[in-house]
C-alpha cells in the first residue's frame, strides 16, 4: 500500500495541476491548486450542462497556461452516477481523473477550519488535497464492447431481481389460494403447471371442468408427462382445497 501511495504522491509534480471538483447533480464546483496545496485561480462554478463543461475545461486550460502547468490531474467523489458524465467528457479531453473516497472526504473536513459542515466549496478544497497527498483511486472508465458488458451485467441484475419478485409473488398466490397445487406439481413453472395457472381458475372453478376438458386443454402445452391419473389428481386436490374463497374477481386479476 506504502508503494502504491508513494507511486500516486510521485505522480504530481511541481508542474502538476490539482483540481478538486465537488460533485451535484445540477451544480458542480471546481478549485485548483498546485503541489504544495496553493490555491491557484478562483473558484470555478459550472453546471452538469454541455456549455457548464466546456466552461470548466476552459477554466482548466486558463490557469494551465497562466501558471505554465505541464500536466493535469482532477479529483473528484464518485456521488451517485452524477460523476460518470463528467468522467467520460474528461476521459475523452485525454484529461487525466481520479476518485477519493467520501469518508477521507468527511474525515479531512476538520482540517482547515475546525468544522464538519458540508460545503461545495471547501469540499473541492479537500478533493485536491486529498489527491495532492496520493489518497485517490483510478476508476476504469469501459470503452467499446466493455461498456455494452457493463451495461448487459446491469440490465441481468435487474432482470434476476425482478424474477425472484415474480417468483415470490406466484408462491404468495398459490399458498393462498391453492396451497394444493404442490401436491400434484413439483413446480409451478414447469410447462403444464404454468398452462393451468393460466387457466386462471380458482380450485372451486377446477372441479367443474370435465377430465376430457382439462386434459385436452392441458396437452396443448406438454404432449407427453400429463395423463389421466394427473387430471384426477388435480382435480381431488382441488376439491379438497382449503384456499382462500373470497375476492375471486381479483384473485384472478393478481394471478
Amino acid at each position: 500500500m506504502n508503494y502504491n501511495q508513494n507511486h500516486k504522491i510521485a505522480q504530481i509534480t511541481p508542474k502538476t495541476l490539482i483540481i478538486g471538483i465537488d460533485i451535484a447533480k445540477h451544480h458542480h464546483v471546481a478549485r485548483a491548486q498546485d503541489y504544495r496545496g496553493i490555491e491557484l485561480g478562483s473558484t470555478c462554478f459550472f453546471d452538469n450542462t454541455q456549455e457548464g463543461v466546456r466552461t470548466f475545461i476552459n477554466w482548466i486550460n486558463q490557469i494551465k497556461d497562466s501558471y505554465e502547468m505541464e500536466s493535469v490531474i482532477t479529483g473528484m467523489e464518485p456521488t451517485g452516477h452524477y460523476w460518470l458524465n463528467l468522467a467520460h467528457i474528461l476521459k475523452e479531453e485525454q484529461i487525466k481523473f481520479v476518485t477519493v473516497n467520501p469518508l477521507h472526504v468527511k474525515h479531512s473536513k476538520e482540517l482547515d477550519d475546525n468544522s464538519p459542515t458540508k460545503n461545495d466549496v471547501k469540499d473541492a478544497k479537500v478533493i485536491a488535497q486529498l489527491v495532492k497527498d496520493g489518497r485517490y483511486s483510478e476508476p476504469t472508465i469501459p470503452q467499446g464492447v466493455f461498456a455494452e458488458l457493463r451495461v448487459a451485467k446491469k440490465l441481468r441484475d435487474l432482470l434476476n431481481v425482478d424474477l425472484q419478485i415474480v417468483q415470490g409473488q406466484v408462491h404468495n398466490w398459490i399458498d393462498r389460494y391453492f396451497p394444493e397445487f404442490f401436491t400434484v406439481f413439483k413446480s409451478w413453472e414447469g410447462k403444464a403447471a404454468l398452462h393451468l395457472l393460466k387457466l386462471e381458475a380458482l380450485p372451486e372453478e377446477l372441479v367443474r371442468y370435465t377430465e376430457e376438458e382439462l386434459l385436452e386443454y392441458l396437452r396443448q402445452a406438454v404432449k407427453r408427462s400429463i395423463g389421466i391419473k394427473k387430471i384426477r389428481a388435480l382435480k381431488e386436490a382441488a376439491n379438497r382445497s382449503i384456499g382462500i374463497r373470497q375476492g375471486a374477481m381479483m384473485a384472478k386479476m393478481e394471478l
